[in-house]
């Protein structure tokens, strides 16, 4: 009874020696949901970047005793996030390419009556190859525009059959399943990780890649044009700055009248019309 009762002890004291010596060796702690995961992906997920991490799912109060023990700063917030049923996951990378790298990571599977739909849900227009039927009933209630054309039912626009957060019915996954749609995003999901004494959230590790790189473009753009202006000589700079410069030398040569190879040609063109507009002035007050 006594060797029974030892064994699931030292098995939890294993597991926390094991966390102890993992916070040692990487820089990065995170913590993932396991909402729709599969043990087949967990397993591909560890497989696929054994060298990059290592996940381990485990009870969140062993967790918080093994994170006790450890002298990492601000350790104690982490722990406070630790809740609900969640991934352990310990990598040198940081937080921001981890996220990344699990949301790419992820796999679209069919819905069951009560998930959530992650993203909007929308039924596009065209042939379903579905004989028409009973299953017409079921387009109707989902608000589907439907017509039959050549022993199909066809949908006549795209339609929007749930929103992000929604609870999917029975019938409304039924349906989507014989339409052949998987809506569901499953994988790991980052909420909270710890690095350097730092806690990072979703909110601020998920980057929308696009819009940084636009900001950057902007940036770049503006710092340009502020340099040429200022004629500050850079490698970027260095030739819009001499073609700025070469064109204000000869609108000042012009303008000046000082006559060289470059120059003499629009001085000439300049003098011809200022000589035709006195020539019209003179005209217009009757003295030639």
């Amino acid at each position: 009874m006594q060797v029974a009762l030892k064994r699931p002890r030292l098995k939890k004291e294993r597991i926390v020696q094991r966390i102890i010596s993992l916070t040692k060796n990487y820089r990065t702690i995170a913590m993932a949901k396991l909402y729709k995961v599969r043990a087949a992906q967990l397993m591909e997920l560890r497989k696929k970047f054994r060298k990059d991490m290592e996940i381990m799912v485990i009870k969140n109060k062993v967790a918080s005793i093994a994170f006790k023990q450890t002298d990492l700063s601000k350790i104690e917030d982490f722990i406070k996030e630790i809740k609900g049923q969640s991934a352990l996951i310990f990598t040198d990378m940081d937080p921001f390419k981890l996220y990344m790298l699990l949301e790419k990571n992820k796999v679209n599977l069919p819905a069951r009556p009560g998930d959530i739909a992650t993203e909007d849900i929308v039924i596009p227009a065209g042939n379903t190859g579905i004989a028409p039927g009973p299953i017409l009933s079921d387009f109707k209630e989902a608000k589907i525009p439907t017509r039959i054309d050549s022993g199909s039912i066809w949908i006549s626009k795209d339609t929007v059959v749930a929103n992000k957060g929604d609870s999917i019915s029975p019938k409304l996954a039924s349906l989507l399943s014989k339409l052949g749609i998987k809506p569901v995003r499953a994988g790991l999901s980052i909420f909270t990780a710890w690095r350097d004494g730092l806690i990072f959230h979703e909110k601020d590790m998920k980057l929308d890649l696009e819009e940084y790189k636009h900001l950057i473009q902007d940036a770049y753009a503006n710092a340009k044009a502020l340099a040429i202006k200022a004629s500050y000589p850079t490698k970027e700079t260095l030739p819009p700055i001499i073609i700025k410069c070469e064109n204000e030398a000869r609108s000042l040569a012009i303008t000046s009248s000082y006559i060289s190879k470059d120059t003499i040609a629009d001085i000439l063109v300049k003098y011809n019309n200022e000589a035709m507009v006195l020539y019209s002035k003179v005209r217009d007050k009757g003295y030639i």
